[in-house]
Protein backbone atom coordinates (compact mmCIF):
# COMPACT_ATOMS: atom_id res chain seq x y z
CA UNK A 1 0.00 0.00 0.00
CA UNK A 2 2.58 2.54 0.79
CA UNK A 3 4.16 1.98 -2.86
CA UNK A 4 0.44 3.36 -3.91
CA UNK A 5 1.05 6.48 -1.30
CA UNK A 6 3.97 7.36 -3.20
CA UNK A 7 2.84 6.77 -6.75
CA UNK A 8 -0.08 9.37 -5.55
CA UNK A 9 2.60 11.80 -4.31
CA UNK A 10 4.62 11.81 -7.67
CA UNK A 11 1.53 12.00 -9.72
CA UNK A 12 -0.01 14.89 -7.44
CA UNK A 13 3.37 16.69 -7.44
CA UNK A 14 3.38 16.15 -11.11
CA UNK A 15 0.30 17.40 -11.63
CA UNK A 16 1.27 20.87 -8.99
CA UNK A 17 4.24 21.76 -10.99
CA UNK A 18 2.66 21.25 -14.74
CA UNK A 19 -0.10 23.73 -13.62
CA UNK A 20 2.48 26.05 -12.40
CA UNK A 21 2.94 27.47 -15.95
CA UNK A 22 -0.89 27.84 -16.72
CA UNK A 23 -1.13 29.77 -13.31
CA UNK A 24 0.61 32.65 -14.90
CA UNK A 25 2.11 33.62 -11.64
CA UNK A 26 -0.95 32.75 -9.38
CA UNK A 27 -3.04 35.14 -11.75
CA UNK A 28 -5.39 32.27 -13.13
CA UNK A 29 -7.97 30.93 -10.29
CA UNK A 30 -8.25 27.48 -11.87
CA UNK A 31 -4.54 26.62 -12.90
CA UNK A 32 -3.57 28.48 -9.27
CA UNK A 33 -5.95 25.86 -7.39
CA UNK A 34 -4.59 23.00 -9.24
CA UNK A 35 -1.24 24.09 -7.84
CA UNK A 36 -2.43 23.97 -4.13
CA UNK A 37 -4.18 20.94 -4.44
CA UNK A 38 -1.37 19.26 -6.02
CA UNK A 39 1.11 20.29 -3.65
CA UNK A 40 -1.20 19.93 -0.95
CA UNK A 41 -1.80 16.04 -1.82
CA UNK A 42 1.91 15.41 -2.54
CA UNK A 43 2.95 16.17 0.63
CA UNK A 44 0.01 14.34 2.58
CA UNK A 45 0.61 11.22 0.71
CA UNK A 46 4.72 11.66 1.43
CA UNK A 47 3.87 11.51 4.90
CA UNK A 48 2.20 8.39 4.63
CA UNK A 49 4.62 6.57 2.56
CA UNK A 50 7.35 7.55 4.74
CA UNK A 51 5.29 5.68 7.65
CA UNK A 52 6.78 2.67 5.70
CA UNK A 53 9.51 3.68 3.16
CA UNK A 54 13.05 5.08 4.34
CA UNK A 55 12.55 8.48 3.86
CA UNK A 56 15.41 9.23 2.01
CA UNK A 57 14.55 6.31 -0.35
CA UNK A 58 11.03 7.68 -0.57
CA UNK A 59 12.24 11.17 -1.55
CA UNK A 60 14.54 9.93 -4.10
CA UNK A 61 11.90 8.38 -5.67
CA UNK A 62 9.27 10.91 -5.30
CA UNK A 63 12.11 13.63 -6.77
CA UNK A 64 13.27 11.56 -9.55
CA UNK A 65 10.53 10.08 -10.89
CA UNK A 66 8.18 13.20 -10.61
CA UNK A 67 11.07 14.99 -13.01
CA UNK A 68 11.18 12.47 -15.80
CA UNK A 69 7.64 12.85 -15.36
CA UNK A 70 7.34 17.22 -15.64
CA UNK A 71 10.04 16.73 -18.10
CA UNK A 72 8.34 14.63 -20.53
CA UNK A 73 4.87 16.37 -19.87
CA UNK A 74 7.14 19.68 -20.41
CA UNK A 75 7.99 18.55 -24.01
CA UNK A 76 4.67 17.46 -24.90
CA UNK A 77 2.26 20.18 -24.09
CA UNK A 78 4.74 23.10 -23.82
CA UNK A 79 7.62 22.33 -26.19
CA UNK A 80 10.28 22.41 -23.51
CA UNK A 81 13.35 20.93 -25.28
CA UNK A 82 16.10 19.49 -22.93
CA UNK A 83 19.46 19.43 -24.46
CA UNK A 84 22.02 16.37 -24.72
CA UNK A 85 23.31 17.29 -21.06
CA UNK A 86 20.22 17.67 -19.92
CA UNK A 87 18.85 14.22 -20.90
CA UNK A 88 22.48 13.17 -19.45
CA UNK A 89 21.84 14.50 -16.03
CA UNK A 90 18.56 12.98 -16.04
CA UNK A 91 19.69 9.61 -16.90
CA UNK A 92 22.00 10.11 -13.63
CA UNK A 93 18.85 11.05 -11.56
CA UNK A 94 16.95 7.59 -12.94
CA UNK A 95 20.41 5.95 -12.03
CA UNK A 96 20.57 6.75 -8.56
CA UNK A 97 16.95 6.08 -7.81
CA UNK A 98 17.52 2.82 -9.21
CA UNK A 99 20.59 1.78 -6.95
CA UNK A 100 18.72 3.52 -4.04
CA UNK A 101 15.69 1.54 -4.72
CA UNK A 102 17.08 -1.86 -6.24
CA UNK A 103 20.62 -2.19 -4.32
CA UNK A 104 20.88 -0.38 -1.35
CA UNK A 105 20.18 -2.33 2.11
CA UNK A 106 18.14 1.12 3.08
CA UNK A 107 15.51 0.59 0.52
CA UNK A 108 13.09 -0.66 2.86
CA UNK A 109 12.87 -4.03 1.32
CA UNK A 110 12.88 -6.60 4.00
CA UNK A 111 13.87 -5.63 7.27
CA UNK A 112 13.55 -2.51 8.75
CA UNK A 113 16.09 -1.03 11.32
CA UNK A 114 14.59 0.01 14.64
CA UNK A 115 13.64 3.83 14.79
CA UNK A 116 15.78 6.36 16.03
CA UNK A 117 14.44 7.16 19.45
CA UNK A 118 15.94 10.52 21.44
CA UNK A 119 17.33 9.92 24.69
CA UNK A 120 16.06 12.98 27.22
CA UNK A 121 17.90 14.52 29.74
CA UNK A 122 15.94 12.62 32.84
CA UNK A 123 17.10 9.07 31.04
CA UNK A 124 20.51 10.18 30.80
CA UNK A 125 20.29 10.61 34.52
CA UNK A 126 21.56 14.16 34.33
Amino acid sequence: MHYLWLFLAILSEVIGTTALKASTGFTRLGPTLLVIAGYGSAIFFLTLTVQKIPTGVAYALWSGLGLVFIVVLAWVFNGERVDAWGWVGFALIVAGVLVLNLLSKNSGHGETADPVVPVSEESRGT
